[in-house]
């Protein structure tokens, strides 16, 4: 599941394989961007900021200003990488011969001299001004990995709403972006709170913040997480999520298993919520 260390390392990857290069072709399978052609624009850069990607391109000598790709992972999204190598011996922008993921859900490929890009499964892409990229994205709270981090300022925005549950407040990326489903689990069970405790209610609140913060660093060059600290595969590398029927880690009692609707954001689906009832007990308790 995409979260901000996902992100960051998207990020990192397309930079590296694709800044500094010109497009020799660009294919776009939605519909609101089936005519648009960037063929002979330079990438500048690739830039993450919480679960969003921003792909940045240089004005063309005739055909406009510059723009940013916008995309976010959602769900299930992921940009791959080939090499250029791997294209069959159609024009500039066709499959490579072996994507490892369905041709059907690509939505943007990308080509350079070197490397082809493709976006699969792509909850969000748009083509943006620089002024309407920075519009997009000016609802965040601090970015969990950007250079800009203020952990004074995602606990003032936290605490702006005491009532709210601490399990949606730190899932809402206007108060700190970067944090999933996964790592908001994960966090309350370190933090030692019920996803559903008040904000007011939650002693710790400035560790939360700090481990969200360590968390995400030191996974975001792994390609599977671990929050534990042990190896990053199966039940060792996560305390809570997913765990449900299993012993906790910490004291043996069952993981328990439920779902957390945001009145904040009523058309999205309630989301899981796992916690052990001996370390993380509801509130009131």
């Amino acid at each position: 599941m995409p979260e901000g260390d996902t992100v960051w390392r998207q990020a990192r990857d397309l930079d590296a394989a694709l800044a500094g290069q010109l497009l020799t072709g660009s294919d776009f399978r939605v519909p609101q961007l089936a005519t648009a052609d960037f063929t002979g624009r330079m990438v500048q850069s690739v830039r993450s900021r919480g679960k969003h990607l921003m792909m940045r391109l240089a004005a063309g000598s005739a055909d406009g200003p510059a723009a940013v790709i916008h995309s976010h992972l959602a769900m299930e999204g992921h940009w791959d990488i080939y090499p250029v190598g791997n294209l069959s011996g159609r024009a500039s922008g066709a499959r490579p011969a072996r994507w490892r993921r369905p041709a059907h859900t690509a939505r943007a490929v990308l080509t350079t001299e070197r490397a082809v890009a493709v976006g699969f499964s792509l909850g969000t892409l748009e083509v943006l001004s620089d002024g309407e990229a920075r519009t997009a994205v000016e609802h965040l709270g601090p970015d969990l990995l950007g250079p800009d981090w203020d952990a004074r300022e995602a606990l003032r925005r936290l605490r702006a709403a005491p009532d709210r549950p601490i399990g949606l407040a730190l899932l809402d990326q206007r108060n700190l972006a970067g944090i999933g489903n996964i790592y908001r689990n994960e966090l309350c069970l370190l933090g030692g709170v019920h996803p559903e405790t008040p904000v007011a209610d939650v002693a710790e609140l400035p560790r939360i913040v700090d481990l969200a913060r360590r968390l995400l660093e030191a996974n975001k060059d792994r390609p599977v997480r671990s929050t534990t600290g042990g190896p990053a595969r199966g039940d060792a590398s996560l305390w809570v999520y997913g765990q449900a029927g299993k012993p906790c880690k910490r004291c043996g009692s069952l993981i328990r298993h439920a779902t957390l609707g945001d009145p904040a954001f009523p058309r999205h689906a309630a989301r899981d919520i796992y916690w052990c009832p001996r370390c993380q007990p509801a509130a009131g308790r």
